[in-house]
């Protein structure tokens, strides 16, 4: 069976092609097995782990009945954040935040935080990240932020001057006589997947399905964090939502064949399982956890 399928795969190779509208994929770094299985699991049914906390939260937000969504009132020279109601200890774990960028203005935050820190104050700043209990990436300058100190950019530059480089190669304007050095933010879209690692202690991001490597790494072990936004743009709407985790145990087997089934297949042709060398009940698998 394992032969037939290979032949199958093979004989199919021609996945869709990647959507050059992006762009963030010439960024991607390759993720963990277990972070791929993870990432490619069916969603959580929605719980409190999906929930912005009502007491962790500035007075200028205001919370959704289905505590998913927070919305920021229209309040001059104020930084207001909010976390999450639940935090974690240990495990690998995804959330996916939605903020429109039409409505983020400056100093746009999302990240994590330990259980305090501060979620209000005066002026317009980078609140998440603004201390040593929290870390941030700023949406509009692309900044990573921790203990009140920008980090530098998120994806580093390297990747992106790689990435130029190798696009430059491709249509033949690159001249090593001319280097690009200055670099522009990029336009972060609505959905970002949040990746907490607290096992290991890294936190990194998913955009356009690309994973962009680790943002921050030395996160302390053992203790409670939670994902956090900070906002200063009045009518700013962020929704929480949690995907999926996993134990710091290896993915099973059947979970790892799954995940790369569903890569040959690519985007494209994932509802054609039913024409899979395979018997019924593997099919329904495929389905099912996807």
């Amino acid at each position: 069976m394992g032969g037939l399928l290979s032949v199958w795969l093979c004989s199919r190779a021609d996945s869709s092609p990647l959507s050059s509208s992006s762009a963030f994929p010439p960024l991607a770094v390759a993720t963990s097995s277990r972070l791929a299985v993870t990432l490619n699991s069916f969603p959580a049914a929605p719980d409190s782990r999906s929930h912005w906390s009502s007491v962790h939260c500035s007075p200028h937000f205001r919370l959704s009945a289905c505590k998913q969504e927070v919305t920021r009132s229209p309040v001059e020279l104020s930084s207001d954040g909010v976390r999450a109601e639940m935090g974690v200890k240990s495990g690998l774990h995804v959330w996916e935040l939605l903020w429109s960028p039409n409505h983020r203005g400056s100093h746009a935050v999302m990240g994590i935080s330990r259980q305090i820190c501060p979620l209000q104050a005066s002026g317009y700043n980078v609140l998440i990240g603004q201390d040593s209990q929290s870390w941030g990436w700023e949406l509009k300058t692309n900044q990573l932020w921790h203990a009140g100190q920008s980090l530098g950019p998120y994806p580093g530059m390297e990747k992106r001057c790689h990435s130029e480089a190798v696009e430059d190669f491709r249509t033949q304007s690159f001249t090593a006589s001319h280097p690009k050095t200055v670099q522009t933010p990029l336009p972060i879209p609505e959905r970002v997947l949040l990746v907490l690692d607290a096992d290991a202690g890294t936190l990194g991001f998913v955009v356009d399905g690309s994973f962009l490597d680790v943002a921050f790494k030395d996160l302390p072990r053992g203790v409670e964090l939670f994902p956090a936004v900070s906002s200063v743009r009045g009518g700013s709407s962020i929704r929480l939502q949690y995907l999926n985790g996993a134990t710091r145990d290896p993915p099973a087997l059947m979970d790892l064949c799954g995940h790369s089934i569903r890569q040959f297949l690519g985007q494209q042709r994932q509802s054609q399982t039913d024409k899979l060398p395979l018997p019924p009940c593997l099919q329904h698998y495929l389905l099912s956890t996807h």
